[in-house]
């Protein structure tokens, strides 16, 4: 285990040596200097994690040691020495960034204690950044899986306007990841050290929705034996999601719209509002701006929310993402199940790129979960994917007619994807949709089978 560096900086030599000898005999691994100009060449050459600095220098005073320490070493603790008598020196260097300061003449004693307690308190500091790193990993926009150009265009939306209190409005299909990107914005805002509550509008009944979203007041209804805390207010200071906020109800709506433009809420049966300080993310499957023209959502609500709106794609808009996708889902299950040599044919993972994923993220992963825990042999194979992804439904508006003679599969494969691209004009994206894959399998089958560019425009040129 290595030792904690501790640089003294000291112009007495006798002081420096005899600081020098105290420490060396507690463990640590002790260097000097005479000066701030030779401190900064040894800081320059290996990181020190304490520095005791006299004030009264030559040349670099201890302060300017001490403000250039805090700019460009901040892991880097600092404790002063001044001489009794000129405390307010102390006080600039603890307004500078000190951890704490010692008066001349220093006892061992008091030397001993003190540097202990400020190394132990800047480990305690890396170890919360530490935390701080696993949690933006774990929560941060770096557990989005892709690199597709639609997705990374709509986290870069949420990774700018994170660190603001903007009202967000995240809208995708089921399973796209609206929940994390949520929690991703609230990892990245100063809000981080505060609440990040969900509530699901969909979820829970409406005669129980206002109370879970605002609390209430003991006996203000049959059943409130006691006083209880609403989702809002439990995310005091933090961030508040409201998922499938197009489920919500008509006269809750306008709650949340007096929420977000005045700060504030009424419990049910309390006398007057309670203020809150809260950051209000909603999330949608739906189209909020159709559901407006049917009266069936609030206009100025709506408009509330779309501060900032952030769409995310699905599955089959980024199907680029898919292998990357299935890679770490692999990985992360297996090593979840115990299941560390398990490996995966590569049939397995065509399998998974021509399947369309309706039900997108969520679905790709739960069905690799699955797959793991069902798994018999070492490997996955064709035998352990679902029926549903094995075979995929063929778009029944492309018919194929088998000839008297029989022909290949391959054949009938060519024929199949032919008929697709006549259908669509040699559109290759929209024959992929019809087809049931991706426009990736498509590009690769059109290769195997011969099927170049001139063929294709050839095609384009006689549906036009």
């Amino acid at each position: 285990m290595s030792r904690e560096k501790v640089l003294i900086v000291e112009d007495d030599d006798g002081l420096r040596q005899v600081t020098h000898v105290q420490l060396e005999r507690e463990g640590y691994e002790t260097s000097s200097a005479v000066s701030a100009e030779s401190a900064i060449s040894i800081l320059e050459a290996s990181q020190q994690h304490l520095v005791i600095t006299d004030l009264n220098l030559p040349g670099i005073s201890g302060i300017e040691l001490l403000k250039r320490i805090r700019a460009e070493y901040p892991a880097t603790a600092v404790i002063v020495m001044t001489a009794f008598g000129t405390v307010q020196s102390a006080v600039e260097a603890m307004k500078a960034g000190a951890y704490d300061y010692i008066t001349k003449p220093v006892h061992p004693y008091e030397l001993k204690a003190l540097v202990k307690r400020s190394l132990d308190h800047h480990q305690l500091l890396e170890e919360v950044q530490q935390l701080r790193s696993a949690l933006d990993r774990k929560y941060g926009f770096e557990e989005i899986i892709g690199s597709s150009p639609v997705l990374l265009e709509a986290l870069d939306v949420a990774a700018r306007m994170a660190a603001s209190d903007a009202t967000v409005l995240i809208s995708g299909e089921t399973g796209t990841g609206k929940e994390l990107v949520a929690k991703a914005i609230h990892m990245r805002s100063n809000r981080r050290d505060r609440p990040f509550m969900t509530i699901n509008c969909g979820a829970i009944p409406r005669e129980l929705l206002e109370s879970e979203l605002f609390g209430h007041v003991k006996g203000s209804f049959t059943g409130a034996l006691t006083h209880k805390q609403g989702k809002v207010e439990m995310a005091d200071g933090g961030t508040l999601l409201l998922d499938e906020i197009g489920e919500m109800p008509m006269e809750l709506q306008v709650r949340i719209l007096r929420l977000i433009q005045e700060r504030e809420i009424e419990k049910i049966g309390a006398p007057k509002p309670t203020k809150v300080d809260v950051r209000i993310i909603a999330a949608t499957h739906r189209d909020l701006a159709a559901m407006v023209k049917q009266g069936t959502f609030r206009e100025d609500l709506y408009y509330r929310l779309l501060v900032v709106p952030i769409k995310l794609p699905s599955l089959r808009e980024r199907s680029a993402d898919v292998e990357e996708l299935v890679q770490h889902f692999f990985r992360k299950n297996r090593n979840k199940h115990g299941r560390p040599d398990l490996t995966m044919q590569p049939e397995v993972l065509q399998n998974f790129l021509e399947y369309t994923w309706p039900g997108n993220v969520r679905e790709l992963e739960n069905v690799i979960e699955r797959m793991v825990l069902l798994a018999k042999g070492a490997e996955l194979t064709l035998a352990d994917l679902p029926d549903s992804i094995r075979r995929p439904q063929l778009n029944a508006s492309l018919p194929v007619s088998v000839p008297d003679q029989g022909m290949s599969l391959q054949a009938f494969e060519r024929q199949l994807i032919l008929q697709a691209l006549k259908k669509c004009g040699g559109n290759q994206t929209q024959a992929a949709r019809h087809l049931g894959i991706s426009r990736r399998t498509l590009a690769y089958r059109l290769e195997r089978f011969g099927v170049h560019g001139e063929a294709l425009k050839a095609m384009k040129q006689t549906t036009g």
